[in-house]
């Protein structure tokens, strides 16, 4: 079974940076895309960023030229660099990706449990 840990959320400053962290654990053949998703209160859940497995990434216009998605495929981990963060930014931030796990020949989709991120002077 693999699980995707999310951490790095807490409560930060207007204009103050942070970085979340996404590691996937379990059987795992491949991970093929991973991303970002965020859901406000009251809100549906947003992409914010993906990547591929080549480094191909792709962010949702809110957040373009603040946040940065990165993954170490080697450890099998995704981060995001939230930069210049503005009180909008407040959310629940999930980590989604595509594994493939050894018993199959199929990958599937799945989240991890999300982590808060507050964004409040």
């Amino acid at each position: 079974q693999v699980q995707l840990v999310e951490s790095g959320g807490v409560l930060v400053q207007p204009g103050g940076s942070l970085r979340l962290s996404c590691a996937a654990s379990g059987s795992i053949s491949r991970i093929y895309d991973m991303g970002w998703y965020r859901q406000a209160p009251g809100k549906q859940r947003d992409l914010v960023a993906v990547i591929t497995s080549g480094g191909n990434t792709n962010y949702a216009d809110p957040v373009k030229g603040r946040f940065t998605i990165s993954r170490d495929n080697a450890k099998n981990t995704v981060y995001l660099q939230m930069n210049s963060l503005k009180p909008e930014d407040t959310a629940v931030y999930y980590c989604n990706a595509d594994v493939q796990p050894k018993s199959s020949r199929f990958s599937r989709s799945g989240w991890g449990q999300g982590t808060q991120v507050t964004v409040s002077s």
